[in-house]
């Protein structure tokens, strides 16, 4: 049983999917980073300064005017966070591309080993040597 186990953790697949969760892993906190240092400051440039993970609305509840979404949750109020789905939905996008990307960059590089390498066309360059020495014999035969 041991051996089984060493057998299927040794396949490809499994080490593959084990190092794409790693590097996902890894890219999501690449897209977190580009999505909320970089993106948000350049959408909010266009909106005027609006911050979207902090739009919400008071669904239920008690809270200060212009209180942030953690401090209207803190206070226990019931808040609808679509600026956090906005957010999320803008992640999703990202990633979705980047992915996309890199699938079809990898398709790319496959097909490229997968392609047989191309053959010149032969090119006609007359009789061959077998048919060149059946033409001799058949002269030297009707020579005799």
């Amino acid at each position: 049983m041991l051996q089984e186990f060493k057998d299927f953790i040794a396949k490809g697949n499994v080490m593959d999917m084990a190092v794409g969760i790693i590097i996902g892993a890894a890219f999501t906190a690449i897209v977190k980073s580009l999505v909320s240092d970089l993106i948000n400051p350049i959408i909010g440039l266009f909106t005027g300064g609006v911050d979207f993970t902090n739009k919400y609305a008071v669904l239920a509840g008690e809270v200060a005017q212009g209180a942030s979404l953690e401090a209207a949750r803190e206070a226990g109020a019931s808040v609808f966070a679509y600026g956090s789905f906005i957010m999320a939905v803008i992640n999703f996008l990202i990633i979705a591309y980047v992915v996309f990307l890199l699938v079809k960059s990898v398709n790319k590089v496959k097909e490229a080993a997968e392609k047989p390498e191309e053959v010149a066309p032969e090119v006609p360059t007359g009789p061959s040597e077998l048919d060149v020495l059946l033409e001799i014999r058949d002269s030297l035969a009707k020579a005799k």
